[in-house]
């Protein structure tokens, strides 16, 4: 049987002593990399703004971040993504992708600006190159988990929250550099006004935008048809680049119809925003009818009580029994609690997965379902009769 790590929320397979050796060696070179690269745009900001609007700047773009990332993650109710992949995508966005945008997009700017002009330059920085670049490098880490991890890529649900982290760790480190130039040109009024419309208004463009790629990834999850796996990805990574082109081209007309902002926020970016939740809702239902499927076999063997099925089977459900545990139980049953219910959704999208052909349903596949119910026998044991 796999051996199971009791700290982390699912089962795990260890790897052997070199590849696990050659696996951390990789991931803190990698740290390092986007350590480094997110160190050079914060001095690259830093000399640009001066150190007093660097630090208004910062202080601006990484206060209400908690709050987003808490909504963001509250999103994914039924299987919790891995706390390692929610901090890659997090931190490939604030250092990575806002580095290799910044180079590209000062560079391509610059060249357009040579050989057209500084207002040409910057409205082909803003229009073309920014959606592109920028899209494309938030794309990376999304493409490289639904590829290498594809067991961490169950559907739509997923493809939006990994969107939506890769695109707050853009937009805060983007915003440091918004904010510090309007604190530098109108003082800590100045990025208050900016914040009002970039930190309150629309605070999730950069995650609405990167979300379209995060939605074809998952909607080609969900096939087995390779038309659909190829296809869906792709016009979700352009949808993201159209959609943030034109809201650039809007904010850069803007300055000259000041209305133009609005009229896009309202009738483009709320309707879209909407959308997007609609398709949260479907998928979540979704989601809760695979693990009523799957867990139906461990109710009607007795693994679970009914009323324990139902709750697993409904937001509603977990969020009440989570709350019950923390106050009958305390903290410990909580997070007890807590873990039963990923380790069940974990159960339940792993047999979705072989029965939808995504896994093939050998040896290995048996294994960490036994694995999934050792676990969840030992978590009920901790939480006591239901």
């Amino acid at each position: 049987m796999y051996p199971v790590d009791p700290l982390a929320q699912t089962v795990v397979v260890k790897p052997s002593g070199n590849r696990r050796a050659a696996t951390l060696a990789l991931a803190v070179a990698g740290a390092l990399v986007a350590l480094m690269l997110g160190l050079l745009t914060l001095l690259f900001i830093g000399v640009a703004t001066g150190p007093v609007a660097f630090l208004i700047g910062f202080v601006f773009a990484t206060l209400p971040v908690p709050i987003y990332l808490a909504l963001v993650l509250w999103v994914d109710r039924y299987e919790s993504e891995p706390l390692w992949a929610l901090a890659t995508t997090f931190l490939w966005g604030a250092m990575v992708a806002v580095f290799i945008a910044f180079v590209i997009n000062t560079i391509s700017g610059g060249i357009v600006a040579a050989i057209l002009g500084k207002d040409a330059g910057n409205f082909f920085s803003a229009v073309i190159s920014a959606p592109i670049v920028e899209e494309g490098a938030k794309a990376l880490v999304l493409f490289g988990i639904y590829f290498w991890k594809h067991d961490e890529f169950d559907g739509v649900v997923d493809g939006i929250v990994y969107a939506s982290m890769v695109g707050l760790g853009f937009a805060m480190t983007e915003n440091i550099q918004y904010y510090g130039q309007a604190a530098l040109e109108g003082g800590i009024g100045g990025s208050m006004v900016l914040f009002i419309l970039r930190g309150a208004m629309a605070p999730f463009s950069h995650p609405l935008f990167t979300s379209m790629t995060g939605i074809g990834l998952g909607l080609a999850s969900q096939s087995n048809k390779r038309s659909i796996k190829t296809i869906m990805p792709a016009l979700g990574l352009v949808c993201a680049m159209g959609l943030h082109s034109l809201w650039n081209i809007t904010a850069a007309l803007s300055q000259q119809i000041p209305l133009l902002f609005f009229l896009a926020y309202f009738f483009l970016m709320v309707p879209i925003f909407t959308g997007v939740l609609v398709a949260i809702f479907f998928a979540l239902r979704r989601e809760g009818r695979i693990v009523r499927e799957h867990l139906l076999c461990d109710f009607q063997r007795g693994l679970l009580h009914q009323q324990e099925y139902e709750c697993l089977c409904s937001i509603r459900g977990r969020i009440g029994a989570s709350l019950a545990a923390l106050t009958k139980g305390g903290p410990r049953v909580w997070r007890a609690r807590m873990r039963y219910n990923r380790v069940a959704s974990d159960l339940a999208f792993h047999r979705s997965r072989i029965s939808r052909g995504i896994l093939p349903g050998d040896v290995a596949a048996a294994q960490r379902e036994a694995a999934y119910l050792q676990v969840l026998r030992e978590l009920r044991a901790q939480l006591g009769p239901y």
